[in-house]
């Protein structure tokens, strides 16, 4: 299965299925530019953010999920890769 990162203003989210994690992420954050790598809930992507340009960056979705009392396991289910998808904006 395929899991999506996108973000909006302060917040990013994470699409499993119908299942959707959303979380507040820095503001200066502009986009999500590419999954580098994904382990169990561990994501290391590039990032753009409007001050320090493209870097590399890492999210942790273990411990989100675990304050919501939400098993890892059962979120992440058979994950087997992430992609950045981003809807089109309307014209």
């Amino acid at each position: 299965m395929i899991a999506y990162l996108s973000s909006q203003g302060k917040y990013t989210s994470f699409t499993v299925g119908d299942r959707v994690l959303r979380f507040r992420t820095s503001h200066n954050l502009v986009r999500y530019e590419r999954v580098k790598e994904w382990d169990n809930g561990y994501i290391v992507v590039d990032a753009t953010y409007d001050k320090a340009g493209t870097v590399e960056d890492y999210i942790d979705l273990v411990p989100i999920l675990e304050n919501l009392r939400i098993p890892p396991e059962d979120f992440f289910g058979n994950v087997q890769s992430v992609q950045i998808k981003y809807d089109p904006v309307p014209a």
